[in-house]
């Protein structure tokens, strides 16, 4: 190592020199330091863009123009008086452009013109999260005040207190919400809110870009149930919507709304030069192909960046990565006298006031690192950050730009790190990381349609309001909405109430139940689990319910804010997990197992001897245990039993069935075949996350063998009784990823022949086929071509045609 440059980088570390407050000074010193930059994979700068501005819109209120002149806003950037006059001129909007680029301005400004214009005219916000509402409540209200309104702007949701609700729902010119309140507490008692809906202008869709996949489908229902309460008090509102840059905006905006709207994605806002960088840590064990965590390699290039002076922004890919992050980065940089109330964690969980606060301190410039969730990927306010770093590929493209755009709001120089784990995919990226600079968003897909999703809205739909014969839900032909209703008339949820000799029929709400209450837009099950200081009596925080049976079962170590708390007791039934105070040396981690049954066969390939379907099946996933796994080292130091019940799921899926003599036939014992399938399975499931352009999440899959040695048999559908593997959507009910796989199936395999040809690797490492499983290899001895067998596999399925 260059003793120069060493001293140089040491002394910067230990803040015996001038501290460093520039993004490229400390990039610099990367670049000659040989313990880093033999690893940085990629190393480009994007040039700054200048502004482009054009017009104010023709007609706009002079008094909102000189409110933003006051701001400093003379001029508007051409994206943003394109999206305004369309607004304006009477039609739906979707504007696409990157974070921070002023997309508020492309609907605040068309709305706050049509209340100035007419005093009872009435606009309703939706944002994804309580903390974005709260965050451009009060942006709006400055603006309102700034321009002499009087009309109000109130955020609806569960912490608002009875006296303001009131108000809001008599006197607010702007309603600002989320999906859930809107679903739950507002469309269902509509008749209270009559005022709203009689002059609903303006619909405005913040963050399109989440609502996808299950959330995405329900939200489209939603605003068909919004949009036929409107008609029904005589409104018909535009809708005006901001999405961070994803492949397909001006469809996906279509299919949630039900109708044409016009696009907007040549942004005009400047931005200063980003650096970006791709860091792969080293191998530390090249015969299992195991690199240096992650985790702790961003920790390291983190801690340089804050001692130094640079605002960061650290993005972990779970809960418990964030909270050991936070605990890592603290240590380290107590030893430089930085408190620990300088860096801070944000995720989902933490109480709203306590997320309040972050963002503020994060806006005031008190806080100096925060190591965030996905929570923080949306457009909150967070102030000018100089630094994002991603522990991990996020799942798609358009996830990882819209992290990578919270940082450099300014036109100085910003730095965006990608730190790759061991995942395939993650390594796919670190072996060709020009992708990331080239590879195009990806589409965000909803399936309004999808039969299970759709039924729960009807009914919801039928409480709000009667349906009558030959009536569309949104773009739902008649006689499709016939057949559900007949369908929930069957089971007594409606009345149906047959008409004159036209044979029409009206459909009336007939259940004691309140529809909403069961119905949850986001997941599965929608209960949120309170955790509670046993020692202090006091809230500490929520979870959802599907994370409890992972995060909360009993024992387990719940990590909060850089503490350790140890579970003592879950009240399943009462949704409540007591905790208490603990320092252990070590956290945990659980272990799952899913068992997997065909339901119904739709589509089917015969091969010569593999069978490739698609289909509906059931999923049921089973916490069986967990692991205690060391702080610092990783090690794996014990393990905890765990009973709690199962989690179902119906799902679509496609799945390749085997024969039953294949390891016969590739004269491999069963075990070892076994593994070389779970090996492809792995392979297969990359590839075709890439083609997709899809999350890795969005798309489950697994490896069946018939019965097992004291295996519960399944209690619905068809028990698999050959090797199959099974490529299944994540999301009940399914989203339509599966079968583009099935309908994609020719190409995967070459595929996944090329990706394993193309890995370092002899005998194969968790970049290309996963992690090697003792328990499915019991007494192997020396290495184990395990690479060598899948590409057996391939070659032979192949050779079948």
């Amino acid at each position: 190592m260059d003793t120069t440059s060493t001293q140089s980088f040491e002394g910067q570390r230990r803040g015996l020199l001038r501290p460093i407050r520039n993004v490229a000074e400390i990039l610099d010193l990367w670049r000659t330091n040989r313990r880093v930059y033999p690893n940085v994979q990629l190393d480009q700068v994007l040039d700054a863009e200048s502004s482009r501005h054009a017009h104010w819109p023709a007609g706009l209120e002079p008094n909102l123009r000189m409110a933003m002149e006051k701001r400093g806003v003379s001029q508007l950037y051409t994206h943003q008086s394109i999206a305004c006059e369309a607004a304006m001129n009477g039609e739906n909007v979707v504007v696409a452009t990157p974070t921070a680029s002023g997309k508020s301005v492309c609907f605040n400004l068309p709305v706050l013109d049509a209340l100035s214009k007419n005093r009872s005219a009435r606009a309703l916000y939706l944002f994804p999260t309580k903390a974005l509402s709260r965050d451009q409540e009060e942006a709006l209200r400055k603006l309102m005040g700034e321009a002499g309104m009087s009309h109000g702007a109130i955020t609806y949701d569960g912490d608002t207190p009875g006296d303001a609700r009131k108000i809001a729902k008599e006197r607010a010119g702007i309603m600002i919400t989320n999906p859930d309140m809107l679903h739950a507490g507002i469309l269902p008692h509509h008749a209270q809110w009559a005022r709203l809906f009689a002059e609903l202008k303006y619909v405005v869709i913040d963050e399109l870009h989440t609502y996808r996949g299950v959330f995405g489908s329900h939200l489209a229902n939603l605003i068909r149930r919004l949009q036929r309460i409107a008609r029904f008090h005589g409104s018909n509102p535009q809708f005006i919507m901001a999405s961070a840059t994803i492949g397909n905006p001006k469809v996906h905006a279509e299919s949630l709304i039900g109708g044409p709207v016009t696009l907007v994605e040549e942004s005009g806002a400047p931005r200063g030069p980003r650096h970006v960088m791709v860091y792969n840590p080293p191998v530390v064990n090249a015969e299992l192909g195991i690199r240096e965590s992650a985790l702790k390699s961003a920790v390291r290039l983190s801690a340089e960046l804050v001692r130094n002076g640079v605002s960061t922004l650290v993005f972990g890919q779970s809960r418990n990565n964030v909270e050991v992050m936070l605990k890592y980065l603290r240590e380290r940089l107590a030893k430089d006298k930085i408190p620990k109330e300088a860096i801070h964690a944000y995720r989902g969980g933490y109480l709203p006031q306590m997320r309040r606060d972050i963002e503020k301190r994060l806006r005031d410039g008190e806080i100096r690192a925060v190591v965030a969730t996905n929570a923080l990927e949306l457009g909150i306010d967070v102030g000018a950050l100089d630094a994002v770093v991603c522990v991990g590929y996020p799942g798609s493209v358009a996830s990882l730009w819209q992290r990578f755009g919270r940082a450099g709001r300014r036109m100085e120089s910003s730095l965006a790190l990608l730190v790759t784990n061991s995942s395939p995919l993650d390594q796919f990226f670190a072996a060709q990381p020009d992708i990331l600079l080239d590879a195009p968003s990806e589409e965000a897909r909803i399936d309004p349609d999808n039969v299970e999703i759709l039924i729960q809205h009807l009914k919801c739909a039928a409480f709000e309001l009667p349906f009558e014969h030959g009536e569309r839900f949104g773009t739902l032909e008649p006689d499709a909405v016939g057949e559900g209703l007949d369908f929930l008339a069957q089971h007594q949820v409606v009345h149906k109430v047959e008409g004159n000799d036209d044979g029409g029929a009206t459909y009336h709400w007939a259940d004691d139940a309140y529809p909403a209450n069961q119905v949850s837009l986001r997941s599965v099950g929608w209960d949120n689990y309170v955790i509670i200081d046993v020692e202090t009596g006091r809230n500490i925080a929520e979870m959802d319910w599907r994370s409890t049976h992972t995060m909360l079962h009993e024992q387990a170590i719940y990590q909060h804010d850089g503490d350790q708390y140890q579970v003592e007791k879950l009240d399943y039934e009462n949704h409540k997990a007591f905790v208490r105070k603990v320092v252990p040396d070590y956290f945990t981690d659980a272990m799952t197992y899913t068992r997997i049954a065909i339901i119904e066969e739709d589509d089917q390939h015969l091969g010569s001897h593999v069978e490739v379907a698609h289909g509906e099946v059931s999923l049921v996933d089973r916490v069986v245990g967990y692991k205690k796994i060391r702080y610092n080292t990783h090690e794996n130091v014990g393990y905890g039993d765990v009973r709690l019940p199962d989690v179902q799921m119906h799902t679509t899926s496609v799945w390749w069935t085997f024969p039953n003599d294949l390891p016969d036939q590739l004269d491999l014992s069963r075990p070892d075949c076994l593994d070389a399938l779970r090996g492809l399975s792995k392979v297969m499931h990359t590839v075709a996350t890439v083609g997709l352009m899809s999350d890795p999440r969005d798309l489950g899959f697994v490896v069946k063998d018939g019965p097992q040695e004291g295996e519960e048999p399944v209690t619905e559908g068809k028990q698999v009784m050959s090797p199959t593997i099974f490529m299944y959507d994540s999301m009940p009910g399914g989203v339509g990823l599966s079968s583009r796989v099935f309908d994609e199936r020719q190409v995967l395999l070459p595929r996944a022949k090329f990706l394993l040809d193309q890995c370092a690797c002899q005998l194969g490492c968790p970049t290309c086929i996963g992690p090697v499983q003792p328990e499915t290899m019991p007494g192997a001895e020396g290495p184990i071509d395990r690479k060598g067998r899948v590409a057996q596999v391939i070659d032979w399925v192949l050779a079948q045609g």
